[in-house]
């Protein structure tokens, strides 16, 4: 079990390590916890793991890096491979992406922070507001919790937003505010094909699912199996599926969906290294499907472990 790190998510990651690492054991799965320092590479060296389940959130742990030294030492992993990392961690490429498929997701502008200084901050922001209009939901391009995320609903307050999204990024991602159920989308593939887990709707106490509103006991509310039609259900488990297809991952992601008072759905991010704390969503989410943890994650380092050993032998033929 990989856990911690330096990004900006290292305590969360902690904390959902601890939890899959304690689920797998119940599931009688013999699991070592290591936190990424430079002891790593030496150890995973001198003893191979069977497989490693990358409970790294953040930069670094989702953005492909630590799965390319993997890949390197040959060590079989649970997730997406680098380049599948890389590409649904910036959130304007992932967005691209599954548009290019037909999926809907909230218009937006990306935002450099050079660009954004060199012509003009206010100039800048006001063509925002002219194009996109208010409310505007303001987030580093790369990043997960929602940390240096906001919701603006007044122009004057643009700039403080802006500010919070570059302390955690270069690049700033600015999307139409779409109002409706923010809903969460696990997808589970244990060598069988990917399929969505019941879906978690989610009312954050301040309007939305920030930091504090993901990580804090009490300022969510969280329902599973979310309070929508059944096909509306329908088509959220299949706009996550088809995320997890076109952006090429594996095992386990979990897409974040806004449903629209009209039923309609849009695809705001996707997660490679979803969190396991005792406020995440996908234990929820395979506790709503009648699921041990354990168990769904013993499958997936199966699954892994299978995965890499095809892939070594079509090599060596």
């Amino acid at each position: 079990m990989l856990a911690g790190g330096l990004s900006h998510e290292r305590d969360v990651s902690l904390r959902s390590g601890r939890r899959a690492a304690e689920a797998l054991r119940a599931a009688g799965v013999e699991v070592a916890e290591r936190d990424v320092d430079g002891t790593l590479l030496a150890a995973f060296t001198a003893e191979p793991p069977a497989c490693v389940v990358p409970m790294l959130h953040g930069e670094s742990g989702e953005d492909g890096a630590i799965r390319e030294v993997l890949d390197l030492l040959g060590v079989p992993y649970v997730g997406a491979g680098p380049a599948a990392c890389r590409t649904a961690f910036d959130k304007p490429v992932a967005k691209t992406l599954v548009a290019g498929v037909g999926i809907s997701t909230p218009e937006s502008v990306v935002l450099p922070h050079e660009t954004f200084r060199e012509l003009g901050a206010q100039d800048v922001m006001a063509a925002v507001v002219a194009r996109l209009g208010l409310p505007l939901v303001v987030k580093p391009a790369r990043g997960g919790s929602a940390l240096g995320c906001t919701l603006v609903s007044d122009e004057a307050d643009l700039p403080d937003a802006m500010v919070d999204a570059f302390a955690y990024g270069p690049v700033a991602l600015i999307e139409r505010f779409v109002a409706g159920t923010e809903v969460a989308v696990p997808v589970l593939d244990d060598g069988t094909g990917p399929r969505a887990l019941p879906v978690v709707a989610i009312r954050a106490d301040g309007g939305i699912y920030d930091y504090t509103a993901r990580y804090t006991a009490g300022s969510t509310e969280f329902t599973v199996p979310a309070p929508l039609p059944a096909d509306v259900l329908a088509e959220c488990a299949r706009v996550a599926v088809a995320a997890h297809e076109v952006l090429g991952l594996r095992e386990l992601s979990r897409s974040d969906l806004i449903v629209a008072a009209d039923g309609s759905v849009a695809f705001l991010e996707v997660n490679v290294a979803p969190g396991f704390t005792e406020t995440s969503l996908v234990p929820l989410s395979v506790e709503a499907a009648g699921l041990d943890l354990g168990d769904v994650l013993a499958s997936l380092v199966r699954a892994a472990s299978a995965r890499d050993v095809r892939a070594g032998s079509r090599a060596a033929g």
